[in-house]
């Protein structure tokens, strides 16, 4: 476990596998990674513990490796928080907010627990807390030629100038610490890319750990809110976003990854 430093703890590399007694405390945010490329016996497990609503999402799935990793990382995420609240993955029961964002809907207020998913090119991260508000966005950084249009489309123009004034080798990894800092951020308050990525401003200092600078121009809300760059794999980009400052990090392999 490390406390929660921008740059402590959370490279490729520092994951462990779950202890058998797996105790979230007060304060303390776990961050799972999970491989969802897997064999078909346990793809067709975890499909056992979908709700119908889930099932019917994965069959519009049109690729079927698209069908597979929603199954893959719904059945995991069912999976990781049944173990928290000593349930049957199958008995979970979720509620939405109006952009979608997930909540427990079958648990007393009490035992709850603050959770939140993201997944790209088949690895998926998940963070969850006891008392703790956060979001999560991971990234699969792809080649892109345009970086600095889309910046200067969907960022603030302080961020833009910092992207476009950095050495071309450097671009790709800043566009993508950002974009990923402020989905963490929207998806944590459930606003989603609804909210305006350009509401939320980065900082961007090669070598310095990347912070929130304002939300909606507001630098004072932004303070209530702290940032965590996570590399969970080479060419993968992710972001943890959490109200408030005070809290113990711990990074943790889904055993099927751990044991692979």
């Amino acid at each position: 476990m490390t406390k929660c430093d921008p740059y402590s703890g959370l490279r490729y590399g520092n994951w462990q596998s779950p202890s058998p007694s797996l105790n979230l405390w007060e304060n303390h945010v776990h961050v799972w990674r999970a491989e969802l490329d897997l064999p078909i016996s346990e793809i067709e497990k975890l499909a056992q513990t979908l709700s119908p609503d889930e099932v019917e999402r994965a069959n519009r799935f049109y690729f079927e490796r698209d069908k597979k990793h929603f199954i893959a990382g719904r059945g995991i995420l069912r999976t990781i928080l049944g173990e928290y609240l000593d349930l049957n993955p199958a008995e979970i029961e979720f509620s939405y907010s109006p952009r979608g964002k997930p909540a427990i809907a079958n648990v007393n207020p009490d035992k709850t627990l603050y959770f939140n998913l993201s997944h790209s090119k088949g690895l998926a991260l998940y963070g969850v807390s006891r008392n703790l508000n956060l979001g999560i966005d991971l990234e699969y950084i792809r080649p892109m030629s345009d970086i600095e249009q889309l910046a200067k489309r969907f960022f603030s123009s302080r961020e833009y100038t910092a992207i476009a004034t950095l050495p071309d080798n450097q671009k790709e990894a800043a566009f993508f610490q950002a974009w990923c800092a402020k989905e963490a951020y929207l998806k944590a308050t459930g606003d989603g890319l609804a909210g305006g990525l350009a509401e939320v401003e980065v900082s961007l200092i090669s070598g310095v750990a990347p912070k929130f600078l304002s939300i909606s121009g507001n630098s004072q809300a932004a303070l209530s809110w702290s940032l965590h760059p996570i590399i969970p794999a080479p060419e993968y980009m992710g972001a943890l976003a959490v109200a408030g400052h005070d809290c113990t990090l711990e990074l943790i392999d889904y055993p099927i990854m751990a044991n692979g």
